[in-house]
């Protein structure tokens, strides 16, 4: 399946991988990964085709409902978790538990929480990386110019303002599929 991912992510589509190629499975086991800006469905099959070519398993959580019939096999085989979102819940301390359970596990996030034009991030990736102890790892998803370029592993400290400040210029410039929602 990989060279059917590498054929038409390269070949059909014309995107390329810039950045930091180097995180493999091996070498960074635990991570949040967020993927901005989050526009449109497309970045999905993008996101998967990449996770493929890279060769690096990732994951995602949604909520429980996803995982029962008729989708909840692929979810899972794709690498979803399923969330408890009732209300109530500490999701931040949920989520860094499930890479307490993992020998592996690679949380891919979009830092706006939704396809639709917002002005600020959600802080929740921030904060699980935090709890998990692990760093954040940010590729585009940069429809403008047909490619993932993808950071060096990032460790928050604790001064949110300036981190955020440091993410948010990594994407810089980066247009989504819906541009206006970018």
């Amino acid at each position: 399946m990989r060279w059917l991912a590498k054929f038409i992510y390269f070949k059909l589509l014309g995107w390329k991988i810039v950045g930091n190629t180097n995180f493999s499975k091996d070498t960074i086991k635990k991570s949040v990964l967020i993927a901005f800006p989050h526009t449109s469905w497309h970045d999905f099959y993008i996101g998967i085709m990449l996770r493929k070519i890279v060769g690096v398993k990732t994951n995602f959580v949604a909520k429980k409902e996803l995982f029962k019939w008729p989708f909840g096999y692929y979810f899972k085989a794709v690498g979803g978790k399923a969330l408890d979102r009732t209300s109530g819940q500490n999701k931040v301390q949920a989520i860094a538990k499930l890479y307490e359970e993992a020998d592996e596990f690679r949380l891919m996030l979009a830092p706006e929480g939704t396809r639709k034009k917002v002005e600020e991030w959600k802080t929740g990736f921030y904060y699980i990386a935090k709890a998990a102890n692990v760093p954040i790892i940010m590729f585009t998803m940069d429809f403008k110019n047909k490619q993932n370029k993808v950071s060096e592993p990032f460790y928050p400290t604790d001064d949110i303002e300036a981190d955020f400040k440091f993410m948010k210029g990594f994407f810089e410039g980066v247009e989504g599929k819906v541009k206006e929602n970018s």
